[in-house]
């Protein structure tokens, strides 16, 4: 209480101090001006007391509001005690119910824990399942069943139990049907409303394709490369286009394994592009093998018909072989017999080499081919090693581009080596086959000669 009468007394020194000034201009003399001081005090005092007396209200207002929230705070710790007591009488409540209803499940409680199990594995099943395009739904429901027969307060209702029954029960029958429906199928990074045939729970097709379904995604796509082979494409469109009966079809029954791999063994261009720089040049030698042998055979085989029309003829003509080397002979009339067979011998010679020109490098190719197949396979084991020593043997891929070079590579030189031996004899036998036409007409060119000499 002494603060308060210090806090008024200041005050009213301060409107003393304030107002004295304005006070002493007024007065005219000392009395008056003590009158006007006495006045100010009565009514400042007066002032002071009413401030006091709502300060006084103020602060009993305080201590009523105090004492109310003393009695809530009361209140509340007595709520809070009373809630604890009843959250461990609850407690104990659920404890005994629990332990009513398990006694009461009994071997329901086994029960539920198989219908948990199947619940699971059959939405796993499902959403790997080509069937899960058409019946997308069933997932939801397999997954809250599966989570309510893992909680402790929830049973498993009558008609839950018969629609998984039913679920298992569908899959079995889809699996061994073959049907068409429309579905959107991801083409060229586009999405198409597309016909397809689903093949029990094996494969997915369209007219001419095989196509995949990636469950993380919930999207059926085209493969990212069809099989080579022409018969299982074309049983695509035999099983799309049918609409009743039978129809072949390129099944795979590992639901994809196999058909992945089908797809992704090498082409005969990237088999090739498998034998390196070394295959590329065992490569090129076949095919200049085959230009070469192709064009001796042309030419020999104009040659050739040259020569059996000289054989028919007995004009001698000087635009094949043999008419040159019979010019000779009518050229030398009255040449001596040793003398003759050598001119003769000297123009079989001479037309020898055009005859057997390019075969010698038919033999060579022939022989060079399968020795660049073995330098193929030699540094293709090399690569491997390497691959070996910076990566170790844990990852057969990082050895595999070595081994399919070597072995690419020794294929592609008995490709080539194999072919150009059977061209090289067969373009040396008509060669050899010209030459002996003119041996055996120099011969007899010579017998002729010797006869008129006789």
């Amino acid at each position: 209480m002494k603060a308060p009468k210090i806090l008024l007394a200041l005050a009213a020194l301060t409107t003393l101090a304030a107002g004295a000034p304005a006070m002493a201009q007024d007065a005219a003399s000392l009395d008056e001006l003590l009158q006007i001081i006495q006045r100010g005090r009565a009514t400042e005092t007066q002032e002071a007391r009413q401030r006091e007396a709502r300060f006084r209200q103020q602060q009993s207002e305080q201590e009523n509001l105090l004492a109310q929230a003393r009695r809530d705070k009361a209140n509340a710790e007595q709520r809070s005690a009373n809630l604890e007591q009843s959250f461990q009488e609850n407690e104990t409540r659920i404890a005994e119910v629990e332990a009513l209803l398990t006694n009461r499940l009994g071997s329901l409680r086994e029960l539920f824990g198989v219908l948990q199990q199947v619940a699971s594995d059959t939405s796993g099943s499902f959403e790997a399942s080509l069937t899960n395009i058409q019946y997308p739904e069933r997932i939801e429901f397999l997954n809250n069943l599966n989570e309510k027969m893992g909680s402790a307060s929830s049973l498993a209702e009558i008609e839950e139990i018969e629609q998984l029954r039913f679920e298992l029960m569908r899959e079995a029958v889809e699996s061994g049907r073959v049907v068409k429906f429309t579905t959107p199928v991801v083409i060229d990074g586009e999405k198409q409303n597309v016909d397809v045939t689903r093949v029990g729970l094996f494969n997915i097709v369209t007219d001419g394709k095989y196509l995949t379904y990636d469950p993380a995604i919930d999207t059926v796509s085209e493969l990212t490369r069809q099989p080579q082979q022409a018969r299982f494409t074309n049983s695509t469109s035999a099983i799309s286009s049918a609409q009743s009966g039978f129809a072949t079809f390129g099944l795979d029954p590992t639901k994809g394994q196999i058909l992945g791999l089908l797809v992704d063994s090498p082409t005969l261009v990237e088999r090739i592009k498998q034998g390196g720089n070394v295959g590329y040049v065992i490569l090129g030698l076949g095919a200049f093998a085959v230009l070469l042998a192709v064009w001796r055979f042309v030419v020999l085989f104009f040659t050739g018909m040259g020569v059996n029309s000289q054989l028919k003829s007995k004009e001698v003509k000087t635009g094949n072989p043999l008419g040159r080397v019979l010019k000779v002979a009518q050229e030398n009339p009255d040449a001596d017999q040793e003398t003759l067979e050598l001119k003769l011998s000297e123009a079989i010679m001479h037309e020898t080499p055009k005859i057997n020109f390019g075969l010698l490098l038919l033999k060579v190719i022939s022989v060079v081919a399968p020795l660049l197949g073995l330098l193929g396979t030699v540094v293709g084991m090399i690569v491997t090693f390497q691959a070996i020593t910076l990566f170790g043997t844990g990852d057969p891929k990082l050895m595999a581009g070595g081994i399919s070079q070597a072995l690419v590579t020794t294929v592609l030189g008995l490709v080539v080596a194999i072919p150009t031996v059977l061209l090289h004899t067969f373009v040396s036998g008509y060669a050899k086959n010209i030459l002996h036409v003119l041996q055996e007409q120099s011969a007899g060119v010579l017998a002729e000669r010797s006869e008129q000499h006789l």
